[in-house]
């Protein structure tokens, strides 16, 4: 018997099928350039590190724990054995030493999050695991896992804190002011590192279809059979590209206050980077070790991240965004397409308003570019 004991415990932190473990893997290796510019950006932000270093101390992260542990349901061997080996498995593929403890709590809403300050703390609720199968749960626990990893709990936690304390002083102008300011940097980095953690997620689950189904299942329910990826993809290509300046100022507008990315989008930037030639290098075992962090330059990071919102405003298919590129590149006639992007700012430009640019015969006008959109 002591045989058999010392082989399970051997053992305990192998995956239950053959994936490809990741030996000190750093989480630059899966980190979306967008999160690391935004987490530079935040801690540029004024006064962002005196509010980080009084927080610390106030924020109740003991209740917190606390809490969990009297009110909902701490996963081990003895309770939600499948999502214990899950767990095992993810931080033995992304070789995070510490498992780092986690609980089921009663909530319909579909949900997962990773917070604490000293120590992360997994939590996912009772209509997420019931909305998952295997594989897409493995996903999503590998999602938390590389939050973990990357150390985003600790952010997590100050931006749940803070989005309360602004609700608390909402009476007070100018704090408020302050805090949602912090907020606001807070939710841009949020919403990037949900991008970063889904690749962590397929990192570990090693499976994309998987991580596609899971993502649908988020946006439409537990209804696959009524669901196509390929037409799901094709709704983030029409998010991305559809309506005019106006659609894209929405867009900002709705996304502001949000947490998560929306889901079609995930799913296409998920699908982006499975197919890209970064994401085979990692599974042929070539990624940067956690060994080689601290030589890692901060200003060759941030440079890294600036190249790449600069190649994604370039590729954007978004109204605003190929706005925003065509002044880069020195566009002409920049006030006419403005008013064409907004509809003429109120339905249409008056006739006894109109502008010489507007009069201007179409053999006179510049030649619009031509050039077919890219499919990619």
């Amino acid at each position: 018997m002591s045989d058999n004991g010392h082989q399970q415990n051997e053992h305990e932190n192998v995956p239950s099928r053959q994936r490809r473990r990741f030996e000190g893997i750093s989480s630059r290796t899966y980190e979306h350039p967008a999160d690391r510019s935004a987490l530079v950006a935040l801690r540029k932000l004024s006064g962002f590190d005196t509010v980080f270093k009084a927080l610390s101390g106030l924020l109740p992260e003991r209740s917190l724990r606390l809490l969990f542990l009297s009110d909902s349901v701490r996963v081990s061997d003895a309770q939600f054995a499948h999502l214990n080996t899950m767990l095992r498995d993810a931080c033995h593929i992304l070789d995070l030493e510490k498992v780092p403890p986690m609980y089921v709590a009663q909530d319909p809403q579909p949900n997962a999050m990773c917070i604490g300050l000293d120590e992360p703390i997994i939590v996912v609720t009772t209509g997420l695991v019931e909305l998952l199968d295997e594989e897409e749960m493995r996903a999503v626990v590998g999602h938390e896992v590389g939050h973990a990893l990357s150390g985003h709990a600790v952010y997590r936690t100050i931006l749940l804190f803070l989005t309360n304390l602004a609700l608390r002083v909402a009476w007070i102008p100018l704090g408020n002011i302050a805090i949602m300011a912090i907020v606001t940097a807070l939710r841009e980095w949020f919403r990037k590192s949900e991008l970063s953690a889904d690749r962590a997620g397929l990192l570990v689950g090693q499976d994309l279809k998987a991580s596609m189904r899971g993502l649908m299942k988020l946006a439409g329910g537990n209804h696959l059979h009524e669901m196509n990826v390929d037409a799901f993809l094709e709704q983030a290509e029409e998010y991305e590209a559809g309506g005019d300046l106006r659609d894209s100022v929405l867009k900002i507008l709705n996304t502001l206050p949000r947490t998560h990315p929306f889901t079609t989008v995930r799913a296409a930037e998920l699908k982006k980077w499975a197919e890209s030639r970064d994401y085979q290098r990692i599974m042929d075992g070539h990624y940067p070790r956690r060994t080689e962090d601290k030589e890692t330059s901060v200003s060759d990071s941030f440079r890294q991240s600036a190249a790449s919102y600069a190649t994604d405003v370039k590729n954007s298919k978004d109204p605003l965004m190929k706005l925003v590129s065509d002044i880069a590149g020195g566009a002409g006639d920049l006030g006419g397409r403005v008013r064409r992007g907004f509809g003429g700012f109120a339905g249409g430009t008056p006739k006894d308003q109109t502008t010489p640019e507007d009069r201007t015969s179409p053999k006179d006008q510049p030649p619009r570019d031509s050039t077919p959109e890219d499919d990619d």
